[in-house]
């Protein structure tokens, strides 16, 4: 199911590249825990590439990326709202696609499960 692979892989990925971006402002780990909502040890999986790895992002994701961690460190309080938006806004791109095909087997094609509109 596409949600199975937003909440264990794309979410996760999100994560991952966020703490990244807060790191390089100079936010200590437990600030970004607090932002992302998740453990510091958590935090420190994402940083080491041990959490959240089997899902790279474009340059364009990227960039949506880095704005949602902008919008999240201007408005904290609401950094939910900017991760739920960046994982609508990136499932069905062709990244979480071939992730898809590679944990279910029997999509073939072009997949429409998760296409965006």
């Amino acid at each position: 199911m596409p949600q199975e692979i937003a909440v264990w892989y794309l979410i996760p990925a999100i994560r991952r590249a966020l703490s990244k971006e807060f790191l390089k402002t100079g936010i200590s780990q437990k600030k970004i825990s607090q932002l992302l909502g998740v453990t510091e040890a958590a935090v420190s999986q994402y940083m080491k590439e041990k959490r959240a790895s089997n899902l790279k992002f474009s340059g364009a994701e990227q960039a949506k990326i880095e704005k949602a961690a902008e919008s999240i460190l201007k408005d904290e309080k609401n950094s939910r709202k900017y991760i739920y938006k960046l994982s609508h806004d990136l499932m069905g791109t062709k990244a979480v696609c071939r992730l898809h095909k590679m944990h279910d087997k029997t999509l073939k094609g072009k997949c429409t499960i998760c296409f965006r509109r």
